[in-house]
């Protein structure tokens, strides 16, 4: 019902800049939420960054002033600029959709995760 296909990912060197994308499709409604979030080797999936229908958005502390975030309503797309990459921002980057479907007659909740893409920063 609900497809989230992540890209942007790759081997860079600390301090430079990466900029990753989520496309949503589907039978979808409404968006509620996108965010993205991201998963080390050894440790929990943790926040990264969220927004909003309304353009709210919530950072953690390991990134602010470092990475933005922004959406695309028309495309169902949202977007993590990365600026002054870290080896600590070493991980697998998932994308996260929160919002309504179609299906039939009836209108359903979704909460999806993409596939995940390795974003790796060498020192």
């Amino acid at each position: 019902q609900v497809q989230l296909v992540e890209s942007g990912g790759g081997l860079v060197q600390a301090g430079v800049s990466l900029r990753l994308s989520c496309a949503a499709s589907g039978s979808i409604r409404r968006i509620h939420a996108m965010g993205w979030y991201r998963q080390a080797p050894g440790k929990q999936r943790e926040l990264v960054a969220t927004i909003t229908g309304g353009e709210i958005t919530n950072y953690a502390d390991s990134v602010k002033g470092r990475f933005t975030i922004s959406r695309d309503g028309a495309k169902n797309t949202v977007y993590l600029q990365m600026n002054s990459l870290k080896p600590d921002d070493t991980a697998v980057y998932y994308c996260n959709a929160q919002g309504d479907y179609s299906i039939l007659y009836s209108i359903r909740s979704f909460d999806y995760w993409g596939q995940g893409t390795q974003v790796t920063v060498s020192s």
